[in-house]
């Protein structure tokens, strides 16, 4: 069981960023979701969306930011790296750019978000790369074949928002994971959205998870490092 810190690749600059990872490294992150900022980020929060933009404010080329990524990968090769991107970044490098990014750099694990269709998402899985798929709180039975159909983790929210529907064969996140089991997923579950304290990170081990996804609750501590990496290790401790 881990933890998966998300680091906002750029932000506020790439050298920055760079340092932030070796701070989550350091207070013991062994799992990181490092993305590439979109220049339309229409799944993310506005606080991440900000993030993203900031970012390609002081940095619009994304080949720095795959000399970011690789000089992670390199300084820090007992970490994996989980690599977010949106399809319209992934248009934008260019599709064979990027997959070929990705193997050359032992970079297997991809979060691809914001899809149109499934053409990109399956070249990806066709050159040898595992592309994660989410599963809603409520187990959707379309969602649930996706992810059988699909060859990544599965990223299974760990929380139903408010006011979100619960389904009632499974209303704890256990029966979430032990149905996903059922169903054939042998892959890895991650589990996020929802997990805001240390107490949560627990919830995800008891339930079976593999890794829990912790964001916000670290990316506003960047200010303040010392706390940050207490934040971390406390997280951490209930692994």
């Amino acid at each position: 069981m881990e933890i998966i810190c998300y680091l906002s690749n750029g932000y506020p600059t790439i050298e920055t960023s760079y340092q932030i990872a070796m701070e989550y490294a350091d207070a013991g992150c062994r799992i990181m979701e490092v993305d590439f900022p979109s220049r339309d980020p229409f799944l993310e929060s506005e606080y991440i969306a900000g993030r993203m933009a900031k970012a390609l404010e002081a940095c619009d080329d994304y080949e720095k930011y795959m000399d970011s990524i690789v000089a992670i990968k390199k300084r820090l090769p007992e970490v994996k790296i989980l690599v977010l991107a949106y399809e319209n970044t992934v248009e934008e490098i260019g599709m064979e750019k990027f997959i070929d990014f990705c193997l050359a750099n032992d970079l297997k694990d991809i979060l691809l978000v914001g899809l149109k269709d499934d053409r990109i998402k399956d070249e990806i899985i066709r050159a040898g790369l595992q592309v994660s798929c989410y599963v809603r709180f409520h187990m959707p039975k379309e969602e649930i074949e996706m992810a059988l159909q699909s060859n990544g983790f599965v990223y299974l929210q760990a929380k139903p928002a408010e006011g979100q529907e619960i389904n009632e064969k499974y209303p704890t996140l256990r029966d979430c994971v032990e149905h996903l089991r059922k169903c054939g997923i042998e892959r890895p579950i991650y589990c996020g959205v929802g997990v805001h304290a240390p107490e949560d990170v627990k919830m995800v081990k008891d339930a079976g998870g593999d890794a829990a996804f912790v964001g916000k609750a670290i990316l506003t501590l960047h200010d303040d490092i010392p706390a940050m990496k207490e934040a971390i290790r406390m997280f951490k401790a209930y692994c």
